[in-house]
């Protein structure tokens, strides 16, 4: 290898191992192949299990360019026979230097010949060349056609160039490879993130759609983003880091009670222990007046009495807000008593039970809410664990802050706004909105949009979470596609 072909290989070997965009790094091996050796087209195989299929196809003569996205190339593979001679190149790992296919018998040349009375083309000369990584493993081939000289007459391919052009495909061969188990790490994490959403998804459906909803209006977010020409922009790695700190940011919830996850009313599993109670304060009712120790007129007091109770219990157990009035009542109810069939007094309401029908908002006590906002300790614990690569490093960190606001009135850690990141804004604004809006939640109707929005908007107003972000949020209208 001459100085001048040292520096060109070298040039190629930067520009191939920096190139991360499979795509490209397809078309730059063909490209890269075909003007090194100074020839008018060529092929770019991969080998599949049932053969080579094209996957790149250049003939610039022509003005012929098909692979990729854009132009997918419909014809079946080659398979493995060594009549032809891109299979013969991978059967018998070599390079295979043809001066004048018209004039040779060892091939199978009729797919080239097919090839030239279609488009008027004459093939000549051919280079093919297997493309092997560092261990060996063959995974494609480049066939290149008609090398030219100077003056542009078709000539055959120079030996001497052939150590090159083999180093180049090898070195493409190691990059495609390396990118090959890029990919099979991203299917890893992804396979892992499925794994622990179906594992919530057993223990509480309601969870899964949450956090499926919450993916769906990342990404929607996201792809409106890069059409925009604002500055926050989202590469490659970071949105994959952000979407798997999305699908991962309550899977610490797969340790949270379900008593306490799925509570849908106040009393909770208590609501039969109320039940049977009252039940029974009804029928020995009933029994003290057959056996004459209480009036008609006593006996039916005290049964309104219990039936009005029970009517309060009911409406304390499911109302959204627990106004002072009926605040009130449970108060005066829990302090009332009766006389078991043993003569023993007991209360109305257990101090669990009143402590349950006295909460405000929502479902969950005082005591049942810090154990359901473990969860996102557990979170960053579980995920800890996990042998994250470099740029997803920041997953557990972000999964596990998706609680806390900017005014330092979150949860676990109370972090404030210089110490959260605009991903964690953006997750927490994510994980609101859709809390607000689902309809499937056992303890709440859903949200209007309108009026999720609005609540979002007063958070900003108190300075809980990103007026900017929400700006964005709103503008891209990304929950409109989940409609």
């Amino acid at each position: 290898m001459t100085p001048q072909q040292l520096s060109q290989f070298l040039e190629i070997n930067v520009a191939l191992s920096a190139e991360h965009d499979r795509e490209a790094l397809l078309t730059f091996i063909l490209d890269t192949a075909i003007s090194m050796t100074h020839c008018d087209g060529g092929t770019l195989y991969l080998l599949e299990d049932d053969g080579l299929h094209f996957c790149r196809m250049v003939t610039l003569s022509l003005g012929i360019r098909q692979g990729g996205h854009d132009a997918p190339i419909t014809m079946p593979p080659v398979p493995l026979r060594p009549s032809h001679v891109c299979a013969r190149a991978v059967l018998e790992k070599r390079l295979i230097n043809v001066d004048d296919v018209r004039t040779n018998s060892e091939f199978d040349f009729s797919g080239p010949k097919r090839y030239d009375e279609m488009t008027g083309y004459c093939t000549r000369s051919m280079l093919v060349v297997p493309l092997a990584n560092d261990k060996g493993e063959l995974i494609g081939v480049l066939q290149l056609l008609n090398a030219a000289d100077e003056s542009g007459e078709v000539i055959p391919f120079s030996v001497e160039l052939e150590p090159l052009v083999a180093a180049v495909a090898s070195q493409a061969a190691i990059s495609l490879t390396n990118m090959q188990y890029s990919d099979q790490i991203h299917r890893l994490l992804d396979s892992l993130v499925g794994v622990l959403s179906t594992a919530i998804d057993q223990r509480t459906p309601y969870n899964a759609n949450h956090t499926r909803n919450m993916a769906r209006y990342a990404e929607h977010f996201l792809d409106w983003l890069d059409k925009t020409d604002h500055p926050w922009k989202f590469d490659t790695q970071r949105r994959r880091a952000f979407l798997l700190s999305v699908w991962l940011h309550d899977v610490g919830k797969m340790v949270i009670p379900l008593s306490v996850m799925d509570k849908e009313t106040r009393l909770g599993h208590h609501e039969k222990d109320v039940q049977h109670r009252f039940d029974t304060m009804k029928l020995l009712n009933r029994i003290a007046l057959l056996e004459g120790k209480i009036t008609r007129e006593q006996a039916d007091t005290t049964k309104i009495s219990i039936d009005n109770a029970w009517e309060l219990i009911q409406q304390c157990n499911r109302v959204g807000f627990l106004p002072d009035d009926l605040l009130a009542r449970i108060d005066e109810l829990a302090a009332l008593t009766y006389c078991d069939a043993d003569g023993v007094e007991r209360p109305w309401l257990t101090e669990e039970e009143h402590i349950a029908l006295s909460v405000r908002k929502g479902s969950l006590t005082a005591q049942e809410r810090t154990i359901m906002e473990s969860h996102v300790t557990m979170t960053t614990r579980i995920l800890e664990q996990v042998s994250f690569p470099k740029a997803y490093q920041q997953v557990p960190k972000w999964a596990g802050a998706h609680h806390e606001l900017l005014n330092g009135r979150g949860y676990p850690n109370h972090a404030t706004e210089h110490q959260i990141p605009e991903e964690v804004r953006l997750l927490t604004i994510l994980d609101i909105f859709d809390a607000l809006t689902a309809r499937d939640r056992p303890y709440k109707p859903g949200m209007p949009v309108e009026k999720a929005l609005s609540i979002l908007d007063s958070m900003v107003s108190e300075g809980s979470i990103d007026g900017n972000i929400l700006t964005l949020f709103k503008k891209s209208n990304a929950w409109e596609e989940l409609s």
